[in-house]
């Protein structure tokens, strides 16, 4: 065995100190404006321009109108461990973006740093320059006011990092990501960012209050989450949550659209993310998220952000409580919007209705005009590319040209009162699936079965929620042949079906008797019931926790006790699910996350047929 060699510890040199710390803080070029751009906010800037070129990599410079340095300040702002930014040295009182005083020295460590700054007093601009770790005198500087950084070769003192980076385009997004969401906390400030030669995102300062932050997040995530946006607003024990919230039927396949903030600081903080999803819970398809963009305000000392060293993490003093407020406050707002589901589902369907009317062209060989016939006119030409443009029309209302039930009648047509209620008057049924209904500016298709499932699922929660859902007896009992594990599992949980209003019992060992059922199931599936159930809880073992559980044998009862899709219903059921869908908060999609109706606009439909 090789005998161990004594240690000798030494100190490092400043500069491999400051490297490591760069390491640390600046991971990538978007890091680095984050601090920046930090910076500046603190500084009071209105107006901040950010200009990158090759990703970061060569430059990176960051202009802001704020209140500028002395030349005292300017000399000691690239040196390590100093700050303006902490009270008496009070770790837990952080009123700023930033605050450790290792951003623009760790910056210096491994490019080429120079910062000019100009205060609004009058005084002479001047420019300190570092570059690699060694630092240079005070020099003249060409400024009006405010502070100008530009940051050389990143990475030029540490090549190594380069290898790790990804390519030109990913961080450009990067840093426009990290820009995106410092404007989001702060939208009276007005930003430009140019990537190259090209000016990537334009924001001008937003007016105050809730109006002014919903233009600002309409202008980075879109006009859908404009119109589908829901004010979010709550305070709880000091604590104070604010922002907007997509509908459920708003959704992407990733979280990158989730945006999250304490005390006006962009985070990523499991608590957070975790709350919104528990807010949403079943209203989401499986692996989609909303969009949203939360904003948590309370006392710095109830807070440390002092975590991580880009402060991306944050520890709460009270974490219940403000997984309390998240979770209350997004579950009110979602319960307060009721049957609103999003304006993109009749865009997409008029999109389609285009996309289907519009001919495609076949692909041909380039055209050989000494063997192309002679004998077509140009007429013939136009005239079957407008049968074909006809025909293509007409291929989405193919479907409407036969009822699978009834009109309504001459002496039952709506009236003023119910077109102008929110989902409007029923006006036929179509393939005993959709019902068809008018209001006074659009056309709703709903389905259905979609539809009548939620309604059952919010009456079943709301009954489990009271003590216990309603039950009826069955005059036949019902026996279910089932593997015997299956079988086993369901009796095991025969207490928990009780409560939900299904009584079961063993029937052998490959067989349970159902002798009672939830008297909201009606005539429904009662084998199928089983059947789903034993499947699930053979999934999911004993992994989930009980409530989630009964919510998920909820949406199957519901499902399975649910108005099916192909029996002919009545206009006065028809009206009846409409008017329930109105009083019933989240009947804008169904148990699985996808939507009950869809609305298409008059102006949208006359759009699509030429007439405005």
């Amino acid at each position: 065995m090789r005998e161990a060699q004594p240690l000798t510890i030494r100190q490092l040199a400043p500069e491999t100190v400051n490297r490591i710390a760069a390491g640390e803080v600046i991971e990538r070029p978007a890091s680095a404006v984050k601090e920046l751009v930090e910076n500046a906010l603190d500084a009071g800037a209105r107006e901040i321009e950010i200009v990158t070129v090759s990703g970061g990599l060569s430059l990176i410079r960051v202009t802001d109108d704020g209140c500028g340095m002395e030349a005292r300040d300017l000399a000691l702002c690239v040196e390590r461990h100093a700050t303006s930014k902490l009270r008496d040295d009070d770790l837990f009182d952080i009123r700023t973006l930033g605050f450790r005083g290792e951003a623009l020295p760790s910056i210096g460590s491994i490019a080429t740093l120079s910062v000019a700054s100009r205060p609004r007093a009058g005084a002479a601009p001047l420019e300190v320059v570092v570059d690699r770790g060694e630092k240079h005198p005070l020099k003249p500087a060409a400024l009006n006011f405010g502070t100008r950084i530009e940051v050389r070769d990143l990475f030029s003192a540490t090549p190594a990092r380069l290898k790790f980076l990804k390519s030109e385009r990913a961080e450009n997004m990067a840093v426009s990501d990290v820009v995106k969401r410092l404007a989001m906390a702060h939208p009276g400030v007005g930003f430009t960012l140019t990537t190259g030669e090209r000016t990537g995102l334009r924001l001008p300062a937003a007016p105050d209050g809730p109006e002014g932050l919903l233009a600002r997040l309409g202008r980075i995530m879109g006009a859908d989450f404009l119109a589908d946006a829901l004010p979010i607003a709550g305070e709880r024990e000091g604590v104070a949550l604010s922002g907007f919230a997509g509908l459920p039927t708003l959704h992407r396949p990733d979280a990158s659209q989730q945006y999250l903030f304490v005390n006006g600081r962009p985070v990523r903080d499991k608590l957070l993310v975790g709350s919104v999803r528990a807010a949403y819970g079943d209203l989401l398809p499986k692996g989609r998220y909303p969009l949203l963009a939360l904003f948590v305000t309370l006392p710095p000392a109830a807070v440390d952000v002092n975590v991580h060293p880009a402060k991306a993490e944050v520890r709460f003093r009270d974490a219940a409580a403000v997984r309390s407020l998240i979770i209350g406050g997004l579950s009110q707002a979602l319960a307060a919007a009721g049957h609103r589901a999003t304006l993109r589902g009749g865009a997409m369907t008029i999109d389609a209705f285009v996309a289907a009317a519009t001919p495609q062209r076949e692909a041909s060989p380039s055209p050989n005009l000494s063997s192309a016939p002679r004998s077509s006119p140009p007429q013939a030409a136009y005239s079957s590319r407008a049968s074909g443009f006809g025909e293509a029309m007409q291929a989405p209302f193919a479907a409407f040209d036969s009822l699978s039930a009834e009109t309504v009648r001459a002496e039952d047509l709506p009236t003023a009162d119910s077109i102008a209620r929110p989902l409007g008057a029923a006006r036929a049924q179509l393939h005993e699936t959709y019902i068809v209904a008018q209001t006074e500016t659009s056309v709703i298709i709903v389905d259905q079965h979609a539809a009548h499932e939620r309604l059952v699922y919010e009456r079943m929660k709301a009954m489990l929620a009271n003590g216990g859902v309603a039950r009826q007896g069955l005059l036949i009992p019902v026996v279910v042949t089932l593997e015997p594990d299956e079988a086993a599992c369901l009796i095991e949980r025969a207490c928990e079906w009780a409560a939900l209003g299904l009584i079961l019992e063993s029937f052998g060992s490959t067989a349970v008797c159902v002798r009672e059922v939830p008297a909201l199931l009606g005539h429904g599936d009662v084998e199928g019931l089983v059947r789903d159930l034993a499947s699930g809880v053979a999934n999911d073992g004993d992994t989930r926790a009980l409530q989630d559980r009964l919510e998920a044998v909820c949406s199957t009862f519901a499902c399975h006790g649910s108005v099916r899709a192909g029996r002919r219903l009545t206009g006065v059921e028809m009206n009846a699910l409409l008017r329930d869908m109105e009083a019933t908060p989240h009947s804008g999609q169904c148990n699985h996350g996808r939507p009950t109706y869809v609305e298409l606009k008059l102006t949208d439909i006359e759009r699509l047929f030429g007439r405005s």
